[in-house]
């Protein structure tokens, strides 16, 4: 069933659909989870299901279509699931639930290991070396500016930062602190102090040093 439901799950996805959340996305976060489960006994069904769907909601949501991606895409792959597939209730149930709580903004907390696993490795996506690219990739969609001088982070009021440089600060290296497993928390340190380095060296190079 799992072929089955990425091949259906990929269908959401088109050539135009931004890079900070396309289907290499998806890819990735399936082998993080790979890597993380190694250490539980999950249900591999339940788990690598929700994970392929988890984003099929983004790009509606991205064009306006729709308020919350993790929402409509739990009623999504509700859809695919029972009806397309014949998974089991309480199968669809889970990968639901997986779905709702992936989201970092939600307040949906993970009841599951398979729904703590999907979240730990959707935010390690945005941790480290590919968590920078994607971060400006997506200021760069929303036309959002680097690094402003004289807006330092402390200083910023908004939520998510008023810059790139700031949003790194605001969300992005708190994501260790929202790792739901030991596994997910040992990669999101690692990742992080790649991050770290990073913004150091940024904040010299804009500031005139070599």
């Amino acid at each position: 069933m799992l072929e089955e439901v990425r091949a259906r799950a990929q269908t959401y996805f088109d050539a135009d659909i931004a890079p900070a959340h396309d289907w290499y996305h998806v890819e990735r976060v399936a082998a993080l989870a790979t890597t993380l489960a190694e250490e539980y006994e999950v249900d591999e069904t339940v788990l690598f299901a929700a994970t392929w769907l988890h984003d099929i909601g983004r790009a509606r949501e991205d064009r306006g279509e729709i308020e919350d991606h993790a929402e409509w895409g739990a009623r999504e792959a509700g859809e695919i699931l029972a009806d397309g597939l014949g998974a089991r209730a309480e199968t669809v149930g889970a990968v639901q639930h997986c779905i709702r709580a992936h989201r970092f903004s939600n307040d949906v907390e993970p009841r599951t290991r398979e729904a703590e696993l999907l979240s730990d490795a959707d935010n390690l996506d945005a941790l480290g070396a590919v968590g920078i690219a994607r971060c400006f990739a997506y200021g760069g969609e929303l036309g959002q500016t680097l690094h402003d001088p004289d807006l330092p982070p402390e200083a910023d009021d908004s939520t998510a930062g008023a810059t790139q440089f700031n949003h790194f600060h605001k969300k992005i290296l708190r994501l260790p602190d929202r790792m739901y497993t030991e596994a997910g928390r040992e990669l999101a340190e690692e990742r992080r102090a790649f991050v770290v380095e990073f913004l150091d060296r940024f904040e010299r190079e804009v500031g005139g040093e070599v």
